[in-house]
């Protein structure tokens, strides 16, 4: 089997999934204390890199997602898996899990 390079541009998410990029965690405290990354928390908000075709309705339709790339989201904390490509952090998940659009 042949090795596949995986980059954002590869991956296509299948039906109602989003990839996203996460956005950076804060490194310290308003106080300005550094933060290790075991004590960090979890990231909730991220860009849009990648949409799938959208959630198959019964008839066989499409239902076009709610998001494109490049929005800015907010997304429920425990949702989705995590995927590590070049030194960045993404997760993948269903559209449901995302909240908000944030501007």
């Amino acid at each position: 089997m042949a090795a596949v390079s995986l980059t954002v541009s590869t991956v296509k998410p299948l039906g109602d999934r989003i990839f996203i990029k996460v956005s950076a965690s804060e490194e310290k405290t308003a106080g300005g204390i550094l933060l290790p990354d075991s004590a960090k928390e979890k990231p909730q908000v991220g860009e849009v890199a990648q949409v799938g075709p959208g959630k198959l309705n019964e008839d066989g339709s499409r239902q076009t997602p709610e998001v494109s790339i490049g929005d800015k989201v907010l997304y429920s904390k425990y949702a989705g898996t995590d995927i590590k490509l070049g030194g960045d952090e993404y997760v993948l998940l269903s559209e449901k899990d995302i909240l908000a659009v944030v501007s």
